[in-house]
């Protein structure tokens, strides 16, 4: 009964002052985040449940940053009011160690560890889109409308005006002058003023009607066309003149949340990591085109047909492999290619022919698949028990080396080699106009593939960043739930040490930590976007850096030791005092004498 009375005393005592804590920690927090908003939200007329939608789906992201507060703070407070008041010391001595009275608060760190992951990767990704969303619309909105004395009112779209006095009823308004600006693509620009008027709105709000009495219409158009012929200005009378204004361009919006979901905060882990991989992918396919785009002027080369994705992938139709006459004409299309190699290497590389036919080779064996050549250079088949001693496997090797070097020196391109005059010659066999399209065409070449490069390497350190963002975001969201565990092994052996409760040393104590953690996490943050360290290390650093001092506060507590021990610093003050002192004795006895 002692163990489950002790278990239910500390879930009692940790249990209030976690509410108070963590109502607190999201107060706070969210007045932060109000301050960064308030200039979006000020001044556009939003409704009290709109401005308190918003809040509650930004509380709901500040739970993972609230709850490893709200856990130190009570913690702190519950462990120093128990030693404040010897009920610590109680437990201690009748057998009962801090890591037992902690049993319940440990608990507790576990528990909200897992609500913190649930909320940050389920939670958190919904909630803020919605915000995201709604905030949007919140800044694309116009600020309400307001009609001021003496004041121009730019407001509506190609529209403004300007009031001289207005009545204390707000309806009725005098001295009224308006540009209008509605045909001003057309050069026709109006210009309206009257004496007396009114103002209100129809339509549950959506229109916005200026009555206006005994005035003039002013309308002059310039002269836009070829003929530039002069055009009339127009001045026209009324008693009695309505303008009708749209109020929808006021009215809060609702933009279509899918737009928002690519950002990093509205994913989970799962979508985080497949943002990586895309990334990947997409890097691996910026590098596959500058590769590729290099090779098009290389006709020689080889292009990298690598498929990233499917769905870009060219769709090839097989043969059957029980299809006699498909492979038939496979074999014929590869023998066919051999020989037309074979002929080319047996005519003398001498002269122009040799020059003129060897880029006829590259090209049809590029441009047409059924001039691929197959060789046939499979491993044969070895008794699966086989074994071999050191000098047959070197033997081996160095069969396959030579067998190789021997293919190589055989190859076309090499025999063509030998007796090669070089490009020098080349060139000056050629005309002026063709030297002159030559060096054009290498020079184009030269440039394309220079600008296709700068392009690529102006765009991929943005996509790194973005990769080690999201790598970054995925692993936050486990360090935030493993720091809740965390800051329990500090708050609660802290509090044992300080021996001090209630709302004012506590607090002062965890903030110190807080602070720190959120240090680390900007700095980390910092050092992975540099590239200075792994997205992934960069996000289990705070952890890291805060889990030994835990330990230490933690083995200093069941110790009953001070937190830093200034006993060795006084022996060696003591130690270097009565050292300047015996230093100092004899001089003084032979001032005396």
């Amino acid at each position: 009964m002692i163990i489950k009375r002790l278990d239910k005393l500390m879930a009692k005592s940790f249990a209030g002052p976690f509410v108070v804590t963590f109502a607190i920690a999201i107060f706070v927090l969210m007045m932060q985040v109000l301050w960064v908003y308030l200039d979006d939200i000020a001044g556009k007329g939003l409704g009290f449940f709109t401005v308190l939608e918003l809040m509650a789906y930004k509380c709901v992201g500040l739970v993972p940053l609230a709850l490893p507060l709200a856990l130190l703070i009570s913690s702190v407070m519950v462990l120093g009011g128990m030693a404040e008041h010897y009920e610590l010391s109680s437990f201690k001595s009748a057998g009962t160690s801090l890591l037992r009275v902690m049993r319940p608060l440990i608990l507790f760190g576990i528990i909200s560890a897992g609500v913190s992951f649930a909320c940050a990767d389920y939670v958190i990704p919904a909630a803020n889109l919605q915000f995201g969303a709604r905030m949007y619309d919140i800044q694309q909105k116009k600020p309400t409308l307001s009609m001021e004395p003496g004041v121009f009112n730019d407001d509506f779209s190609q529209s403004s005006i300007r009031l001289g006095k207005r009545s204390e009823n707000g309806r009725d308004i005098a001295d009224i002058l308006i540009y209008d600006h509605t045909k001003a693509s057309t050069g026709d620009l109006g210009q309206i003023v009257a004496k007396t008027g009114e103002m209100y709105s129809e339509n549950d709000g959506s229109f916005f009607v200026m009555k206006l009495y005994d005035g003039y219409q002013y309308s002059e158009r310039k002269n836009t066309g070829k003929n530039r012929s002069s055009l009339p200005f127009v001045r026209t009378r009324f008693d009695s003149y309505t303008k009708v204004f749209d109020l929808s361009e006021f009215k809060l919006g609702k933009t279509n949340e899918t737009l928002f979901r690519t950002n990093r905060s509205m994913l989970a882990t799962w979508q985080l990591q497949e943002g990586v991989d895309s990334i990947d992918i997409d890097i691996a396919v910026r590098k596959q085109t500058i590769s590729n785009h290099v090779v098009n002027y290389l006709p020689l080369a080889r292009k990298d047909t690598t498929v990233y994705r499917e769905k870009f992938a060219p769709q090839f139709e097989s043969p059957d492999e029980d299809d006699a006459e498909a492979r038939t004409r496979i074999e014929g299309d590869s023998t066919a290619a051999t020989s037309s190699i074979k002929d080319i290497v047996d005519q003398p590389a001498t002269g122009s022919q040799t020059q003129r036919q060897l880029p006829q080779v590259a090209t049809r064996v590029n441009k047409t698949p059924s001039n691929i050549v197959r060789i046939e250079n499979a491993p044969t088949t070895k008794p699966k028990n086989a074994t071999k001693s050191k000098d047959e496997k070197r033997a081996e090797v160095t069969f396959r080396q030579t067998e190789a070097k021997r293919r190589s020196l055989e190859n076309p391109l090499v025999q063509y080699g030998k007796d090669w005059p070089g490009v020098s010659s080349i060139m000056d066999s050629l005309e002026k106009t063709a030297f002159t399209r030559v060096i054009n065409r290498a020079r184009s070449a030269a440039r394309s593939i220079t600008s296709q490069a700068q392009s690529t390497q102006r765009i991929l350190p943005g996509v790194r960043e973005s990769r080690v963002k999201h790598i970054y975001d995925m692993h936050m969201k486990y360090s935030l739930s493993l720091v809740c565990i965390i800051f329990i092994f500090i708050g609660a052996p802290m509090g044992a040490i300080v021996r001090k409760g209630g709302f004012g040393y506590p607090i002062l104590v965890s903030i110190i930590f807080f602070v720190i953690f959120i240090i680390l996490t900007i700095f980390c943050r910092k050092l992975a976007e540099s590239f200075v360290v792994n997205g992934a290390f960069a996000g289990w650093l705070p952890c890291i850096i805060l889990f030994p001092v835990s330990l230490y506060i933690t083995s200093r507590a069941l110790k009953d030791a001070k937190l830093v021990s200034t006993d060795g610093i006084t022996r060696l003050f003591s130690w270097a005092k009565g050292r300047v002192k015996r230093q100092e004795e004899p001089g003084d006895g032979a001032q005396v004498q």
